[in-house]
């Protein structure tokens, strides 16, 4: 989930991408596990680089707050499931460093490859097209910037928030089931 870990002295989630526990978050990844990185949860899986590029600070230079809406990009992950491409979700942004990037050309083989999941409708931060979250090849890993986890309830503004965790909940029993054959 997002969070300040470490204080992001250095980098955001630069320290936390080599905290002891990582390595539990690797295997977990590699054995298919969903993994889901909310915020600063995204900027430690792209600093330890189980997610392609870098988050960083906003292109304003300030801290954004807001309800923002995302464009589904890929509904082939087992995060966006739930959804349909080219649908649009509101959820609220909080974060001083999330504009996402990466060089030109690993960006377009991400778009090639379908990893770029969310896009902003709208320039919120300065990320590279538009970009608001992304997956590993293997789809079983993604990181955003929104906070889906605050966005689950019409009375916080939105529940579209919920379609990615029910997404995410999903992955995570079909994992436990095949698991469970495999053990």
């Amino acid at each position: 989930p997002g969070g300040f870990s470490y204080g992001d002295y250095l980098r955001c989630g630069a320290i936390a991408s080599l905290a002891p526990a990582m390595d539990a978050v690797r295997r977990f990844a590699a054995r298919g596990g969903p993994v889901l990185g909310i915020c600063n949860g995204f900027q430690i899986l792209c600093e330890a680089k189980l997610l392609p590029g870098v988050l960083r600070p906003n292109r304003q230079l300030e801290f954004v707050c807001r309800e923002v809406t995302l464009r589904v990009e890929s509904a082939d992950t087992p995060f966006t499931s739930r959804c349909e491409v080219g649908q649009e979700l509101v959820i609220p942004v909080k974060h001083g460093e999330g504009a996402w990037f990466a060089e030109g050309g690993e960006f377009m083989q991400l778009v090639a490859r379908s990893q770029i999941a969310f896009r902003y409708t709208e320039d919120v931060n300065g990320s590279l097209g538009g970009v608001a979250g992304v997956t590993n090849e293997t789809g079983n890993v993604m990181g955003l910037m929104p906070h889906p986890e605050h966005a689950v309830d019409p009375l916080l503004g939105s529940a579209d928030g919920g379609l990615l965790l029910a997404g995410l909940v999903d992955a995570a029993s079909r994992h436990v089931l095949a698991t469970a054959k495999t053990a």
